[in-house]
């Protein structure tokens, strides 16, 4: 359903590939982050049905879901909605975000919310992340929250966090998920899956393809993931930019999930004291061609590339009208061919392009776009994390260089 096509040379050996596997397996024994089990984990359906049963006359009304988080608490549940909203299933639930506190974003995402039909869902793993908790703050006064619309509101956080805590006081319900998942990571506990049951998705789905990936990469079936995660060790330094090519609208916020994955998992002082990295950038295909493609092809060679396609998505009968224009009859060479077949020459043209300079390159192709992908894709770029955090011999899962920021905000809001 999904295949990996590597065109950079394999420069890593059988010793190689085994040491990151063990290293790798050694990590989810010892429980260094709980999100290798989240795959086989049934307590987030269990209790989402719950909670669908306790609250089930408040959400027969529901037409929008307000999702108050930030980075992990948002992006992976935007990615996957995002590439899946085209289902038929998709329930008519309008799904919006707060996660900014810029005061126009926040005044244009809650306009003409009637919160008799809305569900406020909290999401912050520890509860005092600043702009969570800030937003939370503003909804909880501006619709009555704890009181007349208490319904209305779920949490969903660490078991033991401040919010939980804050929660269980005020009576208010709250989903519980792992201290050992870290944010970025945590896509497929309650995170992101309340939300998806409830906007009708088959998350079963979506936790088989998680699974599929687990399992086929510990019974060494997906050494791609490892060849390629030595690739990028050995070489960050010559090629410290890695870009993630995706031709097609529906993987816009996907990709902004693995910026967070890669930014905040990979940029770290590893235990030699050196500072390491691979700074990922996000481009969408056929439209950044038009922009940043011109500095992969002729700027410095200091960047790897990973396309990203669909085989079968789309209506083969959009097609260019077989029209010619006065002063325009250069681009006729396109005329009478559908849309579809115009991205996907668009994409093999851009890339063969790259491979003929000499820049490292990969293809990922899905099939379609389902549930069952969307998990594969999901789990496989969490697992090419965690080996390459391996490698690097950083603790991926941790991120204090935001803690430095928020220490600071803190400082100057209590100087007296």
């Amino acid at each position: 359903m999904i295949e990996f096509h590597s065109f950079f040379k394999n420069t890593s050996d059988k010793k190689e590939k085994s040491l990151l596997f063990k290293e790798i397996k050694k990590e989810k024994k010892d429980r260094v982050s709980a999100y290798y089990e989240l795959p086989y984990s049934t307590e987030a359906l269990q209790t989402t049905k719950t909670f669908m049963r306790v609250r089930e006359e408040v959400l027969a009304k529901i037409d929008t879901l307000v999702i108050v988080g930030i980075g992990g608490s948002s992006l992976g549940l935007k990615a996957i909605d995002s590439m899946l909203s085209h289902l038929s299933h998709r329930r008519k639930i309008s799904l919006r975000f707060l996660e900014h506190t810029d005061p126009i974003l926040i005044v244009q995402n809650l306009e003409g919310l009637n919160v008799e039909n809305t569900l406020f869902i909290v999401i912050s793993k520890s509860g005092t992340t600043i702009e969570t908790t800030s937003l939370m703050k503003y909804v909880l006064c501006r619709y009555n929250l704890l009181s007349v619309h208490k319904e209305h509101l779920l949490v969903i956080t660490d078991c033991d966090s401040a919010l939980a805590n804050w929660a269980d006081e005020n009576d208010i319900y709250s989903l519980t998920i792992d201290p050992l998942i870290g944010g970025r990571f945590s896509v497929l506990s309650h995170v992101g899956i309340t939300p998806l049951m409830l906007l009708g998705y088959n998350v079963e789905e979506i936790l088989k393809g998680a699974r599929e990936v687990e399992e086929k990469f510990f019974n060494r079936e997906l050494d791609c993931l490892l060849e390629k995660a030595i690739y990028y060790a050995k070489n960050y330094r010559k090629y410290p930019i890695n870009v993630l090519f995706s031709y097609s609208s529906a993987f816009t916020h996907f990709n902004a999930w693995y910026v967070q994955l890669w930014g905040e998992s990979l940029g770290k002082i590893n235990k030699e004291s050196k500072s390491v990295g691979l700074t990922p950038v996000s481009l969408i295909g056929s439209i950044d061609q038009h922009s940043f493609l011109q500095l992969i092809v002729q700027g410095p060679n200091d960047k790897s590339v990973t396309f990203l396609s669909v085989r079968q998505f789309g209506d083969e009968s959009v097609l260019i009208p077989d029209m010619s224009l006065s002063s325009l009859e250069s681009t006729d060479f396109v005329n009478g061919i559908s849309f579809k077949k115009l991205l996907r020459l668009q994409r093999e043209s851009t890339m063969e392009t790259l491979i003929a300079r000499g820049v490292p390159t990969d293809l990922i192709i899905v099939d379609e776009l389902s549930e069952k992908t969307a998990g594969i894709l999901i789990f496989s770029y969490e697992i090419l994390t965690s080996c390459i955090g391996s490698l690097f011999q950083i603790n991926t899962y941790d991120q204090p260089g935001v803690e430095f920021g928020k220490q600071l905000l803190r400082s100057k809001l209590t100087l007296p």
